[in-house]
Formats: structure tokens, sequence, C-alpha cells
């Protein structure tokens, strides 16, 4: 191996080498191949993999559909309660969830590539065009989206589909969320985020005002007074602080803005990475930070988690796939104190960590890495700008089984709600639920009686 320059550094690796460490994760499957893939499929009458997705997505029926040769007519079920199928198929732990239940995983067997096959599916049509919706006859009625991530997008489309004019406000240049921003380049080539986007806006009656931020550019009692009704799906827009000297010593960055960072940039070539890379947490950002500075080109590549492998909020494949690509994962540590060297870090203390009486404590031993680069992924947070007037709970805005908000006409779904579950698959489910109870609501009103649950 060539030896690697230190410090932060673009450009580390050639052209081919940035053009294959970035190609799809898991390439699409071609027509015979999702034949083969679909025919393995048992249809269950009872189907675990329908109770294990949280959209509720008719899993048989899909695959029944791609095996006898419409993919198209597979894609529409899909869509049916998953306006963001593609991206799903893409992204989701199908391993944790369809997939973990499938009757075929067993010992002796894998289970059915359901999470390639929704993807086959969903690109077929979104290839082609082929839309299964259109905006429904116009009620009147306006409602005001604000953020425009999967919770807002699956809830825009639905209120469309019920004849109702959408605005979203989200505080980018573009819309998706953390679908654009937030998820590892690999997962998502070819600009699929916005691909995505561009499908989902086509059905009509719905316009996005990138830019405004909620708190910042408008108030939610400005909406109130503007629209019929809100929904509320901004995402968590804050990150968990790293609280330990040096932490704010150059070097040291936010995995969720490095992530993006890439994710925007026109070359990967013009990402500077370090060649001692550090990344501090257990979830799934780490995960996508850590791969990617491999795929960067960083010669040592460490994930320190303050807990055990059991602990960890990534999925056992992503900690795998990390592990394949050159990660060395590390637990039982926790950061104590950041060193530098002419004000850029140079290495990071940690102190092992253990469980006593199942509360995490420390032992007092520690230990130094090297590291020229330290990507901080602690979690994230809600962002409380603009919400002052919402009751909140556990750090999050507290909604009801139907995702009504402490305040009347406001609706909240997603990573900013109560039950958000960092999973794009769930916040498209709480999104189109709440557009669904968005939609009773209005009605109701239009009659001139008060909706109740």
């Amino acid at each position: 191996m060539r030896r690697l320059e230190p410090g932060l550094k673009a450009g580390r690796l050639d052209a081919a080498d940035y053009a294959r460490n970035f190609s799809d994760l898991h390439p699409p499957l071609g027509d015979h191949e999702a034949l083969v893939a679909s025919d393995r499929c048992y249809f269950c009458y009872d189907a675990p993999c329908m109770t294990a997705c949280p959209t509720s997505i008719d899993i048989p029926l899909f695959i029944r559909q791609i095996s006898t040769g419409n993919p198209l007519g597979s894609a529409k079920t899909i869509f049916d309660q998953n306006i963001l199928g593609g991206m799903c198929a893409r992204v989701c732990p199908t391993e944790q969830l369809c997939e973990e239940v499938c009757v075929r995983n067993t010992a002796e067997e894998r289970p059915v590539e359901i999470g390639r096959l929704q993807r086959y599916a969903t690109d077929v049509a979104i290839a082609e065009g082929r839309q299964f919706y259109t905006a429904g006859p116009e009620t009147g009625k306006k409602v005001a989206v604000v953020g425009a991530g999967p919770a807002g997008l699956a809830c825009a489309h639905r209120l469309a589909m019920a004849g109702h004019f959408v605005t979203i406000y989200d505080h980018r240049e573009k819309a998706g969320g953390l679908n654009e921003y937030g998820i590892a380049a690999y997962k998502t080539t070819n600009d699929f985020a916005q691909r995505e986007v561009d499908y989902i806006l086509s059905i009509g009656n719905i316009d996005v005002v990138n830019g405004e931020m909620l708190g910042r550019d408008f108030t939610l009692p400005d909406l109130q007074a503007k629209f019929d009704a809100v929904f509320l799906g901004a995402g968590l827009g804050n990150v968990n602080a790293l609280n330990i000297p040096g932490a704010q010593i150059n070097g040291v960055v936010d995995a969720v803005e490095f992530i993006a960072n890439l994710r925007e940039a026109n070359d990967k070539a013009d990402v500077p990475v370090g060649r001692d890379v550090v990344v501090i947490g257990g979830g799934m950002t780490a995960i996508d930070a850590a791969v990617q500075c491999k795929l960067l080109g960083a010669e040592n590549v460490t994930i320190c988690y303050r807990r055990g492998k059991e602990h960890m909020n990534a999925s056992e494949f992503e900690q795998d796939l990390a592990a394949s690509k050159g990660v060395h994962i590390r637990h039982w540590l926790q950061p104590k104190e950041i060193a530098h060297h002419h004000g850029h870090c140079s290495a990071i203390t940690f102190e092992y960590t253990h469980l006593e009486n199942g509360v995490m404590k420390g032992t007092g031993h520690t230990a130094e890495i090297k590291a020229d680069q330290i990507l901080v992924a602690i979690g994230q947070k809600l962002d409380p700008l603009g919400l002052d007037s919402l009751r909140l709970e556990g750090g999050k805005i507290a909604i009801d089984g139907e995702g009504r908000t402490s305040i009347a006409g406001v609706w909240a779904g997603g990573d900013c709600a109560t039950g958000g579950k960092d999973l794009t698959v769930s916040a498209v489910a709480m999104g189109r639920d709440a557009a669904k109870s968005i939609n009773r609501s209005l009605a109701a009103s239009a009659a001139g009686v008060t909706a109740v649950a």
C-alpha cells in the first residue's frame, strides 16, 4: 500500500478508484434475476413480512406480480402504501424487518430478497415515469408541510391525492431531507433521491419553497393563519455536542455534516479526508461516515463506541459491512480529551468503560488513538426553534395516535415526533397516516362537524 500523507487531504485516490468505491452497494436485479428471486417466495397467507413492514406493503402480492411479469403492477402495490418505496428499498434495514421474519430465513436458507425485489419494481415505474395517481378534485383546502423529508413528502403526496393544495417549506436548497443529505452515497447512486422527489411531486398540487425555516422566516401562527392545516415533519435539526476538552479543535467534524458535504460534492475527489480517522458513535450515521472515509482513501478508520457490540444501534449487517471495508470497530470506549498539533487534532484519549449493575461506568484506564480527523456521530435532537407553543415529550413533539399535536389543526410525524424511529420507512408511515387524519378533519370541517378520533 502506498504511504498516505498525514492530515486532511483531497484527491487521495485515482478517478477509477472513486468510481468503483462509490458504485451501487447492491446492484439492481436484472429481469431474469428478479424472476428467479421472486420465485422463491411462498406467498404466505399470513405473511409475517407484511406485519414487520412499518408501511404494511402487501409484500406477497407485489412479489407475485413480479413473478408473473408485471413489474408496473408490483410498483403500484408498493406505492399504494409507500410512495417512497424506491428509497426504502435501498436504505431500509430489511435484514431487521421484513427479511428477518421471512419463513425462508433459516439456518439452511437465506430469506427472499424483498428489498432488492422492491427496488426492481419501483425502479421500472420511476424510469418509465409511470404515474399511478393524480391530484384529486380540488377541495379548496390548503395545507402547509414543514420539512421536505420522507414524512413531509409522504404526507404531501397523500393530501394531494385527496384534492388539497399543499405547500412544503424546507430550509435546505433541495427537497429530500435525510434521503438527499444524510444517506451514504454508495446507497443512493445516480442522484436517485432527487429523481424520486421529482416523481412524487409530479402528481401536482404541491409547491416546494426552499430556503425558508420555521422560527426564522415564519412562525407557526403565520402558517395557521394562511392554511387550513399544518403538518410538521422537520426531522431532528440539531446534533448532540461532544462535551470534552478539544472538541472545538480543527479536524473535529459533525458526521452528519460530513456525509451531507460528501453527498453534495460534484466530485468525490474534492472531499478531504484524514489518514487516521476516528468516528465516535454506534449508529447508522457512524457506520456510513466511517465506511465512506475508507472509500475516500483514509488508511486507518476506527469506530469507537462506549458500549458493547450488542448495544449498537447500527444493524449487524451494517457493522459487518464496515468491517469488510477495513473499518476497525472498538467497543467500551468513551471519549475524554482531544489533543492537537498546531491547532489541528492529532489524537483522542478514551476511557475504557464497563457495566456495573446495568449502569455504564468508566474504569479509570485510558487509551490514546492517533487521529487527524474525528467525526462525531453521537445522535441528533430536535431543534426547538419555532416550536415554543407545542407540548414536547422526551425531547420530541408530542402527538397522539393520529399524529395530532397539542395545538388544534397542527399534526407532526417522522423523527421530530414521539414514536419516530430514525428510519425512512417509519417516517413515511407517520406522514402518510397523518395525511389521512388531516383529510378526515378537513372533510369534517367542510361538512360543518367536528372531527373525532
